[in-house]
């Protein structure tokens, strides 16, 4: 079996990421990237090895020889050169979030579907050994009955022309940084939530830099977390339960070996959850792999891809409208 021909649909900062994990894969082959322009194009090809550079999206989306597109292009154009990629008969690993409206997620639902092709989109987290302890603890009852999530996910934005600001490509802290936490609790309840609340602090471009979030779950579950782009770097989980609660220090992106904090009363134990030595981004890309090759479902479905999207929404509408919003 050969493996997935990998084209990278844009030069981003996150393919530093992801090009050593497509390339850790025995069953994956970085093979091509493609530029808007040409000459960067084929400068970065260069500058990481990569053997092909076209100096337009469509170039590459036509090309025979690409099996699979990691789109880690702007926010806003997710949903455009995912569903371009699908009609193109491309499979297609898409970095969070997949897409900035439910109607959106919905069409690239629907030409994955008239392609037979597999989408997903790339949170990282989700295949790590860290995320699913932490989930069968909760599921075992450990913490007893759920209660809280809180989560935070801050760091100092300082680059004023950073494509995160830029309202017309989908930008701002929630979307960047708050589908972590978001999706997260939607992971550790197992349900949607109902109800959103939220508020924000806008920059001078209009996007969110700040945003305090709330979702009511069923059962009265509740998630409270902060988002931010000018506050200190903090990424963390705490999962309440009415007989303990649980301290995620580093959920989104563990390492090899991370502590949980689990504590009961006085007592505070602190569990070292194990991981893998591999690349952290090779589980999304093994996943995609698993999805195209073995006909198994990806872990991060496009069904939980657009719940996360419509919990996002639903933030937002509150945080413009100063009310709570039910969640669709």
């Amino acid at each position: 079996m050969r493996p997935l021909r990998w084209g990278l649909l844009g030069a981003a900062r996150i393919n530093r990421s992801v090009i050593p994990a497509i390339r850790e894969s025995p069953r994956s082959e970085l093979v091509a990237v493609a530029s808007r322009d040409p000459a960067r194009a084929a400068a970065y090809a260069h500058e990481w090895g990569i053997p092909r550079s076209f100096g337009r999206y469509e170039e590459m989306l036509a090309d025979d020889e690409i099996d699979v597109v990691y789109n880690p292009l702007p926010n806003g154009l997710h949903a455009e050169w995912t569903i371009r990629a699908a009609r193109a008969g491309k499979h297609v690993l898409c970095e969070k979030p997949l897409a900035i409206t439910v109607e959106e997620v919905d069409a690239i639902a629907e030409a994955a579907r008239q392609a037979g092709v597999v989408i997903a989109e790339g949170l990282m987290y989700r295949h790590h050994t860290l995320t699913r302890e932490v989930k069968a603890m909760v599921e075992r009852g450990t913490l007893g009955e759920l209660r809280v999530v809180r989560g935070c996910f801050t760091f100092p934005l300082t680059r004023e022309a950073d494509v995160r600001l830029d309202p017309t490509l989908g930008g701002g802290c929630l979307w960047d940084l708050g589908v972590y936490p978001i999706s997260y609790a939607r992971l550790m309840t197992g349900t949607e939530p109902l109800e959103a609340f939220g508020w924000q602090t806008l920059g001078p471009t209009g996007v969110d830099v700040d945003f305090a979030a709330q979702l009511r779950f069923p059962a009265n579950v509740v998630l409270q977390c902060d988002t931010g782009f000018r506050a200190a770097f903090r990424r963390d989980v705490e999962i309440v339960g009415s007989e303990a609660s649980l301290f995620v220090p580093n959920p989104f992106k563990p390492g090899p070996s991370e502590p949980v904090h689990l504590v009961r009363g006085e007592d505070r134990q602190t569990i070292q959850v194990a991981g893998s030595e591999a690349h952290l981004y090779l589980g999304e890309v093994e996943d995609l792999a698993d999805a195209v090759l073995l006909a198994r479902k990806p872990a991060v479905s496009l069904a939980d891809s657009r719940g996360t999207v419509a919990a996002v929404v639903a933030l937002l509408a509150s945080a413009r409208e100063g009310r709570p919003v039910r969640v669709a």
